[in-house]
Order: C-alpha cells, then sequence, then structure tokens
C-alpha cells in the first residue's frame, strides 16, 4: 500500500547561533576572454549553470569534487537549485551571489554547489523533499544546506540579502558550537526524506473498482473554478495532465457538467495572457485567477503536453480555436525551439534586459504607432483596456469574448475580423523579433523531448498535417542516434554533441510511451521494438521487486542520501504513472503478461491513495479508465489501413489501442490471420477478443459505444 508520509509535525527546525572564525577560500584562478575570474562552472554545459560561471561566488558542480572538498575541510555545504528561466532564480543571483561581500562570505565558510534542476531532477527531488519536510513549501530557487556528506538539516526557498547573510552567519555559528546537534537532526531529517513517499506492495487481492474513480473526481470537483476554469485558486498552473484525463473520464461516464468545466478550462487558457496570443505557444502559469498575467517563461514540457490536450479536444469538439491553438503552438516550436539535428531546446526565459516579461508586453502608444488603422480591431480583440492593463502602463494581450461577439460589437463580418487580426499578429511579431529577446535555455532533454514527440503524434492524429509527424519522426531519431545505447540505455541531457548525464525514470518511460504513439500512427514496428528494449533496460536497472513500483534513478547511477521514488502525478505526470501505462500498452500490444501484471500491481499499490487527492494522481486515474471500461484494441489490416486509421482518429475515442498491417508482415499476435488480400477490415477487440470485422469506419465507431 501507498503511504506519504510527510512528517512535518515530528521536525524541530534547531535555533542557531552566530559569528565563525574559519579560512576563507580563495576563488579559482581561471580567467575569461575578457579577465572576469571564473569559478568552476566555466566547463559545464547547462546554460543555468554558466550564468553563474562569472559569481565571485566558488560555485562547484555536482560531483564529488565538492563533496570530498567538503569533507577534506570540514565545512558545510550549500546545494543551490534552480533553472535557466526561473525568474526569482535570476533575482537572489543578482541580489546575493553577484555581491562580493555576501559572496566572501558564503565562499569562507561554506562549499557552494550550483544545481540546474532540469539536468539533475535526482538531486532536486532529494533537497526538494528536505525542505518540503522542514518548511511545508517548495519551490525555486532551492537552498538547501547539508552536511559535508551531503545529508541535508537546513533550507528554504528564496532568501533577501540580509536574511541570507544571516542565516549563513548563524549555521556556520551552529556548525562550530554543536556540531552533534546538526549531525543528529540531518540523520532524523534524512530518514524522513528516504520514508516519504515510501512504497509497500499491495498484497491484497487486486480488484479496480470504477467507484475509486467516482469518488477521485467528486471530490475534486468541489475544488474547480467553473467561472474562469481551472481551479479555484492563485497561482493557476495548466496541468495538461489533469484535464487530459477530465476529458477522458467525462466521455466515459456520459458527464456533460464535467466536460463543460474541462472546455471552459481549455477556452479560458487559450484567451487568456497565460497563452501568447503573437506567437503561440503558453507560459508556465498564471499568477493570478483569470489566466491574466503569466510568468512569462515558456517550458518545452507544459506546451508539448498542451498541444496533446488541445488536439485531444479538437477531436471531441471539432472548435476552431483548438485547432488554432494546436497549430500556432507548433508554429513556435518551429521558430524558437527546434535544433537543426531535430531535437528541441528546454525552454525561454521570463525575462529580457532585467525585466519579467518586457519582450511580450505592449503601451498603447506602441500598439497605436504599430497597428495604424488596425488598432481599432486589436482594442477589442486583445482588450487594451482596463482587462488586459498590467504593469507600468504596459497591456498584456489577452482575449475574453469569442470572435462572433468582437465582430458584433465592432460592427464588422467575422472574416473581416480574423483577416484583421491576421495583419496585427504579423505588424506585432515583426516588430518583437527586433527586441531582445529572453534567454533561451538551449540545452537538449530526452524526457521533454518526448512530450513533446506525444504532442505532436496527437497534433498529427487530430489534423492529418504531415509536417507534425515529420518533426516528431526527427526528433525520435534524434533520440535514438544520440541518446540511447544498443542495451536501451538513455541519456537524459544533450547540448554541443555532449550527453553528460545518464537517464532517468522519466526519459524511459516518456521516451517508451513517444514511441508508443509513434507505432500506433505508423504501424512501423520498429517502434514497439525501440520500446521494448527501452522498457526492459528500465525493469532491469529501476525496478524494485519489493515493493513492485520504479526507483527514478538506474541502480548504476552513484547514490544520494536517499534513492527516491517518484509516485504523485504534477505537472509531468510521475515517472512510475507513466512507467505503468507503458507497461501496460505493451503488453497489450506485444501480448506479455509479464508487464501487464506489473502495470497491475503498480495501479493496486496506489489505488486506495487516489480518492482523496485527484490533482495529484491523474496520469494513475488514466492507467484506471483502462481497467474499470473497455480498453479497445483496434485492428485495422488490409492494403488502406492507413486510410482507415486517419478516418477514424478524428473522432475522439478516449480508450483505445490501435495497431495495423498493410502487408501481411507483422509480428503482433493481434494482428495473426487477419489480412484479406484486396480488402481492409477493422477489428475492434478488448482483451483479444474480437467483434465481427467491418471495412467501414462507421460500423466500427458503433462498436465501440
Amino acid at each position: 500500500m501507498y503511504r506519504l508520509t510527510l512528517l512535518i509535525a515530528t521536525i524541530v527546525i534547531i535555533l542557531f547561533g552566530c559569528d565563525s572564525n574559519s579560512n576563507a577560500q580563495e576563488m579559482k584562478k581561471d580567467n575569461s576572454d575578457d579577465g572576469r575570474k571564473k569559478n568552476h562552472l566555466g566547463n559545464e554545459t547547462s546554460p543555468y549553470l554558466l550564468q553563474h560561471q562569472y559569481n565571485p561566488v566558488d560555485w562547484y558542480p555536482w560531483g564529488d569534487e565538492a563533496f570530498e572538498k567538503a569533507k577534506r575541510e570540514q565545512k558545510l555545504v550549500l546545494i543551490s537549485v534552480g533553472y535557466s528561466a526561473c525568474h526569482w532564480c535570476h533575482v537572489m543571483e543578482h541580489e546575493s551571489f553577484e555581491n562580493d561581500s555576501v559572496a566572501a562570505l558564503m565562499n569562507k565558510h561554506f562549499v557552494c554547489i550550483k544545481v540546474d534542476r532540469e539536468e539533475r531532477p535526482d538531486v532536486d527531488q532529494v533537497y526538494m523533499n528536505a525542505v518540503q519536510l522542514l518548511t511545508q513549501r517548495g519551490g525555486w530557487p532551492l537552498n538547501c544546506f547539508a552536511l559535508p556528506d551531503g545529508r541535508p538539516f537546513h533550507g528554504g526557498t528564496y532568501f533577501p540579502t540580509d536574511s541570507w547573510m544571516k542565516t549563513l552567519e548563524q549555521l556556520q555559528g551552529e556548525w562550530e558550537k554543536n556540531p552533534e546537534k546538526l549531525m543528529e537532526f540531518a540523520t532524523r531529517l534524512t530518514n524522513g526524506i528516504k520514508s516519504s513517499e515510501s512504497i509497500i506492495m499491495n498484497t491484497e487481492e487486486v480488484a479496480f473498482k470504477p467507484e475509486i474513480l467516482d469518488e477521485m473526481v467528486l471530490t475534486w470537483s468541489d475544488r474547480f473554478d467553473n467561472k474562469e476554469g481551472g481551479p479555484n485558486r492563485a497561482p493557476k498552473f495548466p496541468l495538461p495532465n489533469n484535464y487530459e484525463f477530465l476529458l477522458k473520464y467525462s466521455q466515459l461516464k456520459n458527464d456533460k457538467d464535467l466536460e463543460q468545466h474541462v472546455l471552459l478550462t481549455l477556452d479560458k487558457m487559450a484567451y487568456g495572457g497565460i497563452y501568447d496570443q503573437v506567437g503561440g505557444g503558453f507560459a508556465r502559469y498564471s499568477t493570478d485567477a483569470l489566466w491574466k498575467a503569466p510568468h512569462f517563461e515558456k517550458m518545452l514540457y507544459d506546451n508539448g503536453q498542451l498541444v496533446s490536450l488541445y488536439s485531444n479536444a479538437y477531436q471531441l469538439t471539432k472548435k476552431p480555436l483548438y485547432k488554432d491553438i494546436v497549430y500556432e503552438t507548433i508554429d513556435w516550436l518551429k521558430r524558437e525551439m527546434t535544433v537543426e539535428n531535430g531535437a528541441f531546446y528546454s525552454s525561454l526565459d521570463a525575462d529580457s534586459e532585467g525585466e519579467e516579461g518586457k519582450f511580450y508586453v505592449w503601451t498603447k502608444d506602441e500598439l497605436q504607432t504599430i497597428l495604424g488603422d488596425d488598432f481599432s480591431i486589436a482594442e477589442s480583440y486583445y482588450n487594451v483596456n482596463s482587462k488586459g492593463k498590467w504593469e507600468h502602463d504596459n497591456y498584456i494581450l489577452l482575449r475574453r469574448d469569442d470572435n462572433e461577439t468582437v465582430a458584433k460589437k465592432l460592427g464588422i463580418k467575422v472574416e473581416e475580423l480574423l483577416s484583421g487580426v491576421q495583419r496585427i499578429k504579423e505588424k506585432l511579431m515583426a516588430v518583437r523579433d527586433k527586441r531582445i529577446r529572453p534567454g533561451l535555455d538551449d540545452k537538449t532533454l530526452t524526457s521533454w523531448n518526448a512530450l513533446m514527440i506525444k504532442g505532436l503524434t496527437d497534433a498529427y492524429e487530430a489534423f492529418g498535417e504531415e509536417e507534425f509527424l515529420a518533426i516528431a519522426m526527427k526528433n525520435a531519431a534524434f533520440i535514438i542516434k544520440n541518446q540511447k545505447s544498443k542495451d536501451g540505455k538513455l541519456l537524459h541531457n544533450y547540448k554541443n554533441d555532449r550527453s553528460t548525464i545518464d537517464g532517468f525514470l522519466e526519459d524511459y518511460a516518456l521516451t517508451a510511451e513517444a514511441f508508443i504513439a509513434l507505432y500506433q500512427v505508423t504501424f512501423d514496428e520498429k517502434w514497439l521494438d525501440e520500446a521494448k528494449e527501452i522498457s526492459d533496460y528500465a525493469l532491469a536497472h529501476f525496478y524494485d521487486p519489493e515493493s513492485g513500483m520504479f526507483f527514478f534513478t538506474d541502480n548504476n547511477s552513484k547514490a544520494l542520501v536517499a534513492r527516491k521514488m517518484e509516485i504523485t502525478d504534477n505537472v509531468i505526470p510521475a515517472s512510475n504513472s507513466s512507467m505503468a501505462k507503458v507497461l501496460l500498452d505493451l503488453g497489450h500490444l506485444l501480448d506479455n503478461k509479464e508487464y501487464l501484471e506489473k502495470s497491475r500491481q503498480m495501479l493496486h499499490n496506489v489505488g486506495k491513495d487516489m480518492p482523496g487527492y485527484g490533482a495529484g494522481y491523474s496520469n494513475w486515474g488514466i492507467l484506471m479508465l483502462r481497467e474499470v471500461n473497455p480498453y479497445f484494441e483496434i485492428a485495422i489490416v488490409g492494403e488502406d489501413a492507413h486510410e482507415q486509421r486517419a478516418e477514424l482518429v478524428k473522432n475522439y475515442i478516449p480508450n483505445r489501442l490501435i495497431m495495423g498491417d498493410t502487408d501481411n508482415k507483422s509480428k503482433l499476435s493481434l494482428l495473426e490471420y487477419k489480412y484479406m488480400k484486396d480488402e481492409t477490415m477493422i477489428y475492434v477487440c478488448v482483451n483479444k477478443s474480437c467483434q465481427m470485422p467491418v471495412n467501414a469506419v462507421t460500423d466500427a465507431l458503433k462498436q465501440l459505444k
């Protein structure tokens, strides 16, 4: 049984003393081309780490060198975690890490380690867990203090400079006066980290019941905002996997109220400032309850999943707005986030020229000058009024009404309105392209690329756009060539022809999911072979037979103070829930009972925890929908299999796997003996039991009811 043991109430924070007489640590003497001194980050590839290479703080990257130094000199360790697009990370850097006096204090008493949370999510997991246990909150920048062996004992997120310096002095004073007390506390806290997401195998008889999901959705719905969409609080994150589950559940339960909530949320996000109305793509979250003012960074992982979500919603509704969102977001991907070799970059910063959002917002005078006669349309369409006004007389472009309503208000036809909107976008893009751009995090992460592959395949299904599939295939080829070994091992990061970090479970689970999606749109079984190879490596190196779950890190990886499992779904689905879905799908496609049994045991382990926390178990919820409802295996066999597939997937079918064979060469058992020359047949099956074959998509759809 899954147990989430926070232990917060039992942890007592130590009161620290002050003052210290330790010797100062000299900065590394390497010089850059412009004469500035570099610290130890100068040879890293992470843009976030390189942002800090000229700080007067003597930063080290995560690794043995830093901890060996700490042990040798008996110094405390500061582990400071952030990411390139993090606004408050930049603020703390400017206020404290670029301050010579602060840096001198840090260098004198601590070994300071900078970590890119996106490169090392394993490190971030452990120390974020520590700070959450200590403070009951988390976020970035994450600043955690540890003993020389890495065991944490104190931490927080953003610190103003005065508070930061006081904390540094207090911790050093306590280390000098009461080291045993810190060691004892670090031991207790580390034990709390180890047990905070512990899994005990559920040995009761497996019995998946729809009532589990009914209770989960009922409890969850109390926190819906049915006026503005999303949750009834601020800030608001898109959390696309939440809405993937709710959309599927609404269709399988014929719950029109829930369907309306999901579509309302998608409309409001598409209309809001969280969506880049000029250039496409979503920001990471909205700071308010109206989806108006975003935290302006754009992350690949959000946009990959949102392309999937809006594509699926289009299959259901055929709403032009959702098509526009998908096409514009993929245009953004092509224009700003794609490498020549097919890889995708990670993120765009929130800041440019030292100001958050400056690249994306406009003054009224600017808009009037740029748009001329089209300003009247922009004023109404994008709310250049009190609704769109933000800070410092800037406006965030956002929508509140549909095209018909705005056209009626302006006294013009919808076609005239849309023509004007297109001109407005072109004019604004031409000007915006000349602005100083936000920082680009140009590293490539395997797991995030896989999420975008899945998004592109879903978009290809919904719209039949061959370019979407071509982009996905090129990225998948990049992963196989650069990030995957012949034995199925994956690497996590890539930049400048270097991949330096072993893959985490998220890389294996999400890449396997992407490859299974590619199989379903191409019927090329090499993608199933690749997915199986990756999954088998994960089973050999990440699987824990005692719990029936997967660790986040490879058993060959250098151990941290705790080896964690990722159980609950978040902005990115948990690697365990994604792996369980992979094993279920491969189990069906490859007729592999071991995969099916392992998937079901994983779901069984967390089932009792799902009703109370729907937002944290949405991906598990998708898996359970496949267990408590018919999970249709749709086999399309014959020369016209691709044409029939394309026609079929114009429809939203929430619980299905698709397989196909055009030339009677498939190795899949469910496709055996089904090929008929000069005829294309569709077989709708559940657990290998098939209905009578049909040759018309309309007839197959009737069998899917």
